[in-house]
């Protein structure tokens, strides 16, 4: 028995949605192992980065069900929050 999964992730060249066929006991790690062999040289470093199913966070060892999507997170260059508060800081009129 088997199930089908896609892993969307962020690549260099942009982002890529591949569609995997893994059996019904693979995890989110075994997703993303299969996803990075059929990337090659396009897989970033991985092994830190956030992982979640269909925009919720999880673990890597849970278990997607059939027709799952699971997405690769990759860190923010800057906290979009403190880029606010800078924005608004240089908009404010000076007393």
């Amino acid at each position: 028995m088997s199930k089908r999964c896609l892993v969307a992730v962020d690549t260099p060249t942009g982002p890529v949605v591949l569609q995997l066929t893994l059996p019904a006991a693979a995890t989110i790690a075994t997703a993303l192992a299969e996803a990075r062999a059929q990337l090659g040289a396009l897989a970033v470093d991985w092994e830190q980065a956030a992982v979640g199913v269909w925009g919720v966070r999880c673990e890597r060892s849970r278990v997607p069900r059939d027709g799952d999507r699971i997405e690769l997170y990759r860190a923010l260059p800057a906290d979009p929050r403190q880029l606010r508060r800078q924005r608004a800081q240089l908009k404010r009129p000076v007393r």
